[in-house]
């Protein structure tokens, strides 16, 4: 039997929605090569995340703790992922793509002379994948013909999974590491605190790029998020010029996002920005340029003044 290995994320036991898309991937390749999922979690929080996850239909949820579990560098999470596949014995090793196992999972695939693909897309088959080349302007369709095979999963591409199926144990697993003998420490946590939803959860983000021309002119892409209780986003080049933190970028070096509305104002549309969204089901532009290039994907556009046309859209919006 081939048991898939998903790494979730969590914030303080609360299990992560990306990792919760990521299981439903797991559970597709599970099914595809006849396993089962098992999950590890890992750091502050573990136990409550993994009674969570136990609910979801796996067979078995490994808790990894201890200080260097609560804010992991790369290395220390590679030898946690590797006690946890030699405990499951899984042949698959799964994640959501993010910072975290962009870092670490290329570790793991080395450790297991295994082959890797990245930002998969869909499951043909438990060895084939389809995935994004060239900042999402190809789709490439790869195949791993390793024993052991590993893999980020792109959440935006696959639904939620839902609680049911069964319930299943948890496991603690040692996993002793010597801080002192890792290569690379933790020094701190810089989060940018906002009570707008997360652009990569939230139903609706409205973004705003180079068109606002200032910090201050950004101010007008907050109000209509907040009109709409949306997610705020930015194009690259207004993360850049440091009108907003870089938490909030949107692209192919950005976040990856797929909301039900993307609202893209004073955006021209380059081919990085437009990979991170992309996937939205509804976009809109609002651009004074009629060439400019969001058009191209936009559902809806309006070429006008951004100054103009936003301050009418939140006076409709909050009337």
């Amino acid at each position: 039997m081939s048991n898939v290995l998903l790494i979730a994320e969590h914030d303080a036991g609360v299990v992560k929605k990306t990792s919760l898309k990521a299981l439903t991937a797991a559970k597709v390749i599970a099914t595809k090569q006849g396993g089962n999922v098992t999950v590890l979690v890992y750091g502050a929080g573990a136990p409550a995340a993994a009674e969570i996850l136990k609910t979801f239909g796996v067979s078995t949820v490994y808790t990894v703790q201890g200080e260097v579990f609560d804010h992991p560098v790369a290395e220390a999470l590679l030898a946690a992922t590797i006690e946890a596949q030699k405990a499951s014995g899984a042949t698959f090793v799964l994640a959501a793509s993010s910072s975290t196992s962009k870092d670490f999972l290329p570790r793991v695939a080395a450790r297991l002379n295994a082959g890797m693909a990245s930002d998969v897309m869909a499951i043909i088959d438990a060895k084939t994948f389809k995935r994004p080349m060239w900042a999402g302007n190809i789709t490439a369709t790869v195949e791993l013909t390793t024993a052991l095979k590993v893999a980020t999963v792109r959440a935006t591409e696959f639904e939620t999974a839902s609680e049911g199926g069964g319930t299943g144990t948890v496991q603690a697993l040692s996993v002793p590491i010597d801080s002192g003998s890792l290569k690379s420490r933790f020094v701190k946590r810089v989060e940018v605190k906002s009570t707008r939803p997360d652009v990569t959860s939230a139903a609706r983000v409205v973004s705003g790029g180079r068109g606002v021309k200032s910090a201050e002119g950004f101010k007008i892409i907050e109000n209509l998020a907040d009109a709409l209780g949306a997610g705020v986003g930015a194009s690259r080049a207004v993360c850049d010029a440091g009108w907003v933190p870089n938490d909030l970028q949107i692209g192919q070096t950005g976040k990856v996002v797929a909301p039900d509305l993307y609202i893209a104002v004073g955006i021209s549309g380059a081919i990085q920005h437009i990979a991170g969204m992309k996937g939205s089901k509804v976009i809109v532009a609002i651009n004074k340029d009629p060439e400019a290039p969001i058009f191209q994907v936009a559902d809806y556009g309006l070429v006008a003044d951004l100054f103009v046309a936003v301050p009418q859209f939140i006076e409709a919006i909050r009337s």
